[in-house]
């Protein structure tokens, strides 16, 4: 847990869970800005590419990002750039991991960086998500990058039938293909205490609703509700789920 400024502290959590699969490939962390406080950044990789493939991938991002992390100056250098050079050199490691081992290593990333001052920045390519909730409401949520995205996006077919779409798993973009990342990038101006934000793998949010997702993380200490939801998921998944993984940051009043 970070300190912050008078008024509100940072309480964050993590949670990560093989499913079903043989090999956990998927990756997460929050990190606390190591000389700032109140600068935390929250990211996930979903990881894919053969039994060690993705997991090398999913490792790559994380680690990129943490050492990015530890070199930021707060307030002199530019936030959005930071989370371009993680993609970017990310992007570059897969590329080389690749050309040095037999498998196709490839990653989602999903990242966001909350300030001391309130502001938040994030960046994503592939298919896990940002969300933004304010008490148990989503103020919004990143768009993946996924062909049934974009026939959501065309009017073809709505979110619920999305879902169960034979194709969900078929990504647009992603780390370390041939094709360098094109990443989304949002902005939010000021994140108000009781706001929660999560980033989290498809393995997650694919078995929720945003209304259920908000509930617990407003009704919940992040430890708990991310137990909770790693739990929930591992329920409806029915012995079919895949590497699940979330990272939550909620700004609290000093007074709870």
């Amino acid at each position: 847990m970070s300190r912050t400024p008078p008024g509100y502290r940072l309480s964050a959590a993590t949670g990560i869970h093989r499913g079903d699969r043989l090999y956990q490939q998927d990756q997460v962390q929050v990190f606390p800005h190591p000389r700032q406080s109140g600068w935390v950044l929250g990211i996930v990789a979903d990881g894919m590419g053969g039994k060690s493939g993705g997991r090398k991938a999913a490792d790559q991002v994380i680690l990129t990002a943490q050492q990015l992390f530890e070199r930021f100056v707060p307030d002199e250098e530019d936030e959005i750039d930071l989370l371009r050079q993680i993609v970017s050199e990310s992007h570059l490691m897969i590329r080389l991991t690749a050309i040095s081992a037999e498998e196709e290593p490839h990653s989602t990333l999903a990242a966001y960086l909350l300030t001391a001052d309130r502001r938040c920045f994030w960046i994503h390519t592939g298919d896990s998500r940002i969300y933004h909730f304010r008490g148990p409401n989503m103020v919004t949520r990143s768009l993946d990058q996924s062909y049934v995205q974009r026939l959501v996006d065309e009017g073809q077919i709505t979110e619920e039938e999305a879902q169960v779409h034979p194709q969900s798993n078929l990504l647009t973009a992603c780390l370390g293909t041939v094709q360098e990342p094109t990443p989304v990038e949002k902005y939010i101006e000021r994140v108000e205490t009781g706001d929660s934000l999560m980033c989290c793998s498809d393995g997650l949010w694919h078995y929720f609703t945003p209304a259920e997702l908000g509930t617990v993380l407003h009704s919940l200490p992040p430890r708990d509700g991310a137990e909770l939801l790693v739990s929930k998921a591992r329920q409806r998944a029915k012995g079919t789920g895949d590497n699940l993984s979330l990272a939550v940051v909620r700004l609290e009043p000093l007074d709870e």
